[in-house]
């Protein structure tokens, strides 16, 4: 039964698919009807939901628009916006003529696959029938507009609803201010705000969350606080969305006392922060070498019973490791695999860099082959952390072994890595290798950049011929590349 609507799903041949039985379709006709007086849809799997379908096509006489739109609305929850689209198509196929809240269903599904000339195109049809599109519908339309960065036209159909009588809602004034936040563009989700006040609308709790977030990503501390301000003196409470967007703002800010200070005040109002929060007040800890009172939020986070995830674990280890206690960083990375998180490439690299900072590379070594052996794909970054580490610690064979076979792999080998090189051969005295590296950039595709030049020309001046420094340091300013104060003076 299924395989045979999916067939039809992939041929559109929906009409040679269903053929109507006359037994089989009383049968139909029954069991489809129970299934929706039970109130079942909202617990159908996806493939149930398509067996239903197939009933009631089948059904003699065929169901009505309320009845499918009813199945419609039930594909629309799981979020399945395409299979909509197309069985709406075969409603119609089958004389099934849709009303308003049918043409809202499917507008919202095209809207959410972003399909906004279909949508507009469905709208002008709808119109040409004589339904007029309720607040619903257009807040559909204004959604997938946002959804393609088109807020030009957003704001114009809001203008546009507005001369027409209308009265938008807040929720069509939240889906706008959300996605210009999203998008960057806080100066217009802010006179947004303003437009939906001067229309009477009060802005509720979702609404200053959006713009406080927005303000905070945005680094406009003081307007974030001026807007706090605002939300409090309209009684409308802070939740712990709220406390963790000013919490995560004051952490990057560098203004940990504040932020801490927020935490307390969250707690005096029953307001138990998540794992978000957690996560930014340990950032600011670790970043600021407070790793202590970083162990001790971590503690008392997992005695509030908010579990740690590997953002949280990376964020220990990063700090950790920074300050040289690598030890420590890698009982955390072992009891996260004893809780089951597994580490991503970025716990992998901490630990690596870690390890090559202490100079103890047989344990980075040891780690990377780890990293391997648990399918977690190295990428650039671990690769260069390898090559520095065993360059700065005088393991240069090893090194010029490593960057052979990054090259013969699938790895892209950028700038970054050449830099690690020229610098690791100049500093062994091996300057004609550096130099021999330097000169094939070209032919591999790479563009050198000032810290390349800067280290070629310090080691030409160390080691090589003063000449060749002197033409590189010309050729340099030729190519307008700002040299580095410390060549400067040479």
């Amino acid at each position: 039964m299924r395989r045979l609507l999916a067939t039809a799903i992939a041929s559109s041949t929906a009409k040679k698919a269903f053929p109507r039985v006359g037994a089989a379709a009383a049968r139909a006709f029954s069991s489809y009807r129970e299934k929706l007086r039970a109130g079942l849809l909202h617990s159908l799997r996806f493939e149930d939901a398509l067996d239903l379908f197939f009933e009631m096509v089948q059904s003699q006489p065929l169901p009505s628009t309320v009845d499918f739109t009813r199945l419609l609305t039930a594909f629309a929850h799981m979020k399945r916006y395409d299979t909509v689209i197309y069985l709406s198509q075969q409603m119609q196929l089958f004389g099934i003529s849709h009303d308003l809240y049918s043409f809202t269903v499917l507008l919202h599904c095209i809207c959410r696959c972003s399909r906004l000339s279909l949508a507009l195109s469905l709208l002008a049809r709808m119109m040409k029938l004589g339904f007029e599109p309720s607040i619903v519908t257009l807040g559909s339309l204004i959604h997938g507009f946002c959804l393609r960065n088109r807020f030009g036209e957003a704001l114009s159909l809001v203008n546009s609803i507005l001369k027409s009588g209308y009265e938008p809602n807040a929720v069509i004034y939240n889906t706008l201010i959300a996605g210009l936040c999203k998008s960057g563009h806080v100066n217009s989700a802010l006179e947004v705000f303003d437009l939906m006040e001067e229309q009477g609308l009060r802005g509720d709790l979702v609404t200053y969350n959006t713009l406080l977030s927005g303000l905070c990503y945005s680094g406009r501390w003081s307007e974030a606080a001026r807007l706090l301000r605002d939300m409090m003196s309209k009684r409308i409470n802070p939740d712990v969305i709220t406390f963790t967007a000013l919490i995560d703002a004051f952490v990057k800010q560098g203004n940990l006392s504040g932020a801490q200070e927020l935490y307390k005040e969250m707690i005096q109002n029953a307001i138990d922060p998540n794992q978000v929060t957690y996560n930014s007040l340990i950032y600011g800890l670790c970043l600021h070498g407070h790793l202590y009172h970083a162990q001790k939020t971590f503690a008392l986070m997992l005695s509030k019973g908010c579990f740690p995830n590997v953002v949280t674990y990376n964020t220990l280890i990063y700090g950790f490791c920074k300050y040289r206690m690598v030890d420590y960083g890698m009982k955390l990375f072992q009891r996260m695999s004893h809780q089951g998180l597994l580490g991503d490439a970025f716990t992998y690299n901490i630990l690596i860099h870690g390890y090559c900072k202490v100079g103890n590379l047989r344990v980075a070594l040891d780690i990377f082959s780890w990293m391997v052996s648990c399918r977690v794909t190295p990428d650039i970054v671990t690769h260069c952390i390898l090559l520095h580490g065993l360059c700065v610690n005088g393991e240069i064979e090893n090194a010029l072994a490593k960057f052979d076979d990054m090259r013969r792999s699938e790895t892209y080998v950028g700038i970054v890595a050449y830099n690690i090189m020229i610098y690791g051969l100049c500093k062994a005295d091996q300057v004609e290798k550096a130099w021999d590296l330097f000169c094939g950039l070209p032919f591999q595709g790479v563009k050198p950049d000032a810290r390349t030049y800067t280290t070629m020309i310090l080691g030409l001046c160390k080691n090589g011929p003063r000449r060749e420094a002197d033409e590189l340091f010309r050729k340099m300013k030729e190519d307008g590349i700002i040299c580095h104060h410390i060549i400067r003076g040479i």
